[in-house]
């Protein structure tokens, strides 16, 4: 699994969104039973904070030790580094195991042989993203140009997964749909060029260009329609591929 994120974990926990409410009750309805889940590749923990209000027990893994630096402290919260593929846990030990924004990263057939083993029968398995952001039309168009144009070339290969929405993945189970649900949040300008600048793509850009896609030219554009102190309301869709594994 790349590591993309340990150089910026703090940026990160600070600007990446977080998950609804709505996400976990629909998990929730799905689990027979509450005493132990797993989040691998948790990052900050933004899934396994939303587990622990439910889950006796909640295991949480990264191969980052600095994102796990950064991770939200709850008292049933276990982190530890390790990877998803070969995490050191009995077999048939958890009720859920769940992936935010992260299995496009994995070795596929390693970390579902894994699943397999370490979750309960009739466990739950949840791979959460959420894909390009949407505002408004114009704000929209500049930040597509940034994304599918200035940033052409600086993606990561798997990152057409989260494009795909992880319908492209492998997936050997067979699948409980999600509703439809968006994470929605009141951004001024500067929270989303937080946000933009822990994409990958920028980090890599600015890496080998010796300067950040994110500069004058960039914010002057979005001024244009972007008021001092004006908050905008922010739309990230988010897709799933959820399985009961036997």
């Amino acid at each position: 699994m790349k590591d993309n994120f340990s150089t910026h974990s703090a940026e990160y926990a600070r600007f990446r969104p977080g998950y609804p409410q709505q996400l976990f009750d629909f998990l929730f309805l799905l689990c027979q039973n509450f005493d132990t889940a797993w989040d691998a590749a948790t990052g900050n923990g933004q899934i396994a904070v939303g587990l622990a209000k439910r889950f006796g027990q909640v295991f949480a893994t990264d191969i980052s030790e600095n994102q796990l630096a950064n991770a939200q402290v709850r008292p049933n919260i276990h982190y530890a580094l390790g990877s998803a593929e070969t995490p050191d846990f009995p077999d048939q030990h958890f009720d859920l195991v769940t992936v935010g924004q992260a299995a496009h990263w994995f070795q596929f057939d390693d970390f579902y042989r894994t699943v397999r083993r370490v979750l309960k029968p009739g466990g739950v398995l949840a791979l959460v993203g959420y894909n390009v952001l949407k505002i408004d039309a114009p704000t929209d168009a500049v930040i597509n140009q940034l994304y599918h144009e200035t940033l052409d070339g600086y993606w990561d290969a798997e990152r057409h997964y989260v494009y795909d929405a992880y319908t492209t993945i492998p997936f050997p189970f067979e699948e409980i749909p999600l509703p439809e649900m968006t994470m929605t949040y009141s951004w001024n300008l500067e929270q989303l060029l937080g946000y933009l600048s822990t994409w990958s793509a920028i980090k890599r850009f600015t890496e080998q260009q010796g300067h950040s896609p994110l500069n004058a030219d960039f914010v002057a554009a979005m001024r244009l329609f972007w008021a001092d102190n004006e908050v905008k309301m922010v739309h990230f869709p988010i897709f799933a591929r959820i399985a009961r594994v036997s």
